[in-house]
């Protein structure tokens, strides 16, 4: 239901200087009375709306070298340095499944520079298994140089810190947790 009120709404015109940056004719004052007024500042402000055309601001556009696109992510190159370990150490490798109570677990710290040639390492844990260590520590050395790390994974001096897991059984062959196969259920 419509209702009339006794005083009229007065409409300024700034409303279409609002809207819209076009230049407008100013309406100092407009009484509306009636739904016949209304309609026709409707239809006045829909003429201008219509006129109107919004431009988003410029931003600058942002490319991707094709390097980043196509170079590796961090788990990808953790990959090609493992195989890279055991395909130069085939006589220590592990193949099947490994026991359910491992001999020893060796975690070693590396760091490789841009080159691919390991700068650092050292036995981060273990269980104290010296010969464990002295094989994982000797088929870190003679996988290298690894592939080249990807630069966006570097850090401020060109190099990349890595770890890695050497799973071993008693018969002194490893495993990598990167590419290791699901340990056995039960101890034999």
């Amino acid at each position: 239901m419509h209702t009339r009120s006794r005083y009229p709404r007065r409409v300024t015109g700034c409303v279409a200087s609002h809207v819209c940056a076009v230049a407008a004719p100013r309406v100092s004052s407009l009484h509306v009375r009636g739904s016949a007024g209304a309609r026709a500042l409707t239809a006045a402000l829909a003429i201008v709306v219509a006129g109107c055309t919004f431009t988003p601001p410029q931003r600058p556009v942002v490319t991707t070298p094709a390097a980043a696109v196509n170079s590796l992510t961090l788990d990808q190159y953790r990959e090609a340095v493992a195989k890279r370990i055991v395909e130069r150490n085939p006589s220590y490798v592990l193949r099947g499944t490994p026991q359910a109570m491992l001999r020893s677990l060796v975690v070693v710290s590396f760091t490789v520079d841009r080159n691919g040639h390991v700068v650092q390492s050292s036995v981060y844990r273990s269980n104290g298994d010296d010969e464990a260590e002295s094989t994982a520590l000797a088929t870190l050395r003679r996988a290298a140089p690894f592939p080249e790390p990807p630069g966006k994974l570097l850090n401020g001096r060109g190099q990349l810190e890595l770890f890695e897991d050497w799973l071993f059984n008693d018969n002194g062959k490893f495993q990598l947790r990167q590419l290791a196969s699901p340990q056995a259920l039960t101890i034999d």
